[in-house]
């Protein structure tokens, strides 16, 4: 049930999925004063949508990173993203957050990104600076996981969640601390740090962190950060597993196809990304893009069919490098955006909260500037 609406916060956050609730999960903790607001129910929009996968590698490989900011830098980012979810996996152990979390291995395959050895390369980079990965051939891949040959980085400290029981978790804690949650209400206008609601009233506070997804964050980003649509199906319980080691797999590849079985045996797998974000035409091609990834699927890991049991689609956000805007928007004081575009959007959240985070409490983070929402000019 939604909570009263006051006049004045202290901090509003503009969005109550996973980046929304989390945070609010962490201010409560810090003794901020939250409010949570949102056009939908808590963890709907792209929270449901999401695959579960909590890793550590960004979408754009770390060589290819390399070669625009540098490798120091490029490393930089990636351990500070494996710190952030490390910090997570820490934090929903101690605390007893009841998420089905679940260590799995990352087997991520050679494809239009990196061949074989562009692979090998990535994965003497990523040992280099720490990052656990290890090269595999394709004839030790097919042996060990029982897929179709092809050489793989396999990689450790990934783990899945259930989002929608994270977030919901995560809020529940932050209610039981004081955080308030209105919803269903539509955020129509910022004048400053004052939200304007679509009925007219309005919510006074001293901070402003749009984390409401691909939707009107979209509005204080630059064009580099971009909006498409995904698509994804899955098997009916009890099919699963098709594969050794229960690992999460996916392409390096854009737009890469990945997998990863649920505790109940479902089979989840999605890619066939557009470059468009218009809701009907994305819902049009359900169809034949579930029939695209469901034939994908059964070449990779070399089984002679699979069969769906339901299929969606949903908006997907992106960048340069594959990594989050998280920052102070530019010109308006006192708001913040945390943005969780790129595959991984749970532990872009925890990224996000932790840096917010800190800014509010006097801490800088010293690699906030690494995720600036203005980083690309």
């Amino acid at each position: 049930m939604p909570d009263p609406l006051p006049d004045r916060v202290e901090i509003a956050i503009v969005g109550a999925g996973v980046v929304g609730a989390m945070l609010a999960e962490r201010l409560t903790r810090d003794g901020r004063e939250v409010l949570l607001l949102d056009r939908r129910s808590p963890a709907h929009g792209a929270t449901a949508a999401s695959t579960a996968l909590v890793m550590w590698a960004p979408d754009v490989p770390l060589t290819h990173l390399a070669k625009q900011i540098g490798e120091s830098e490029a490393a930089r980012r990636w351990c500070r993203v494996q710190t952030a979810m490390r910090n997570l996996a820490s934090h929903i152990d101690a605390t007893g957050i009841d998420c089905a979390r679940i260590d799995r291995p990352e087997l991520y395959l050679a494809g239009t990104l990196l061949e074989q050895e562009g692979l090998h390369v990535e994965g003497e980079m990523r040992r280099a600076h720490g990052l656990p990965s290890t090269f595999l051939d394709a004839e030790t891949v097919a042996r060990r996981f029982d897929i179709a040959p092809r050489a793989a980085l396999l990689s450790d400290g990934c783990y899945e969640v259930d989002p929608v029981r994270l977030t919901l978790e995560l809020l529940s804690r932050a209610r039981s601390r004081g955080a308030r949650a209105y919803f269903p209400c539509d955020v129509v206008a910022l004048d400053g740090t004052t939200l304007v609601l679509d009925d007219g009233r309005t919510v006074r506070a001293d901070h402003v962190v749009l984390a409401s997804g691909y939707e009107c964050a979209r509005l204080f980003l630059p064009p580099a950060f971009t909006i498409g649509s995904s698509y994804a199906i899955a098997t009916a319980p009890g099919t699963a597993p098709l594969w050794g080691g229960n690992a999460m797999i996916w392409e390096a590849a854009s737009p890469y196809l990945y997998t990863r079985a649920t505790a109940d045996g479902r089979i989840i797998a999605g890619g066939e990304d557009e470059d468009f974000a218009d809701a009907d035409a994305r819902d049009a091609l359900i169809g034949p893009k579930s029939g695209t990834i469901a034939a994908k699927l059964a070449t990779m890991i070399d089984v002679p069919d699979i069969a769906i049991d339901c299929a969606w689609a949903a908006s997907f956000g992106g960048s340069p490098d594959g990594l989050p805007a998280i920052g102070r928007a530019a010109n308006h004081d006192g708001l913040w955006l945390a943005s969780a575009f790129g595959g991984n959007g749970v532990s872009f959240a925890a990224l996000a909260t932790e840096i917010i985070a800190g800014e509010l409490a006097g801490t800088p983070d010293p690699d906030a500037a690494c995720f600036d929402p203005y980083r690309f000019g």
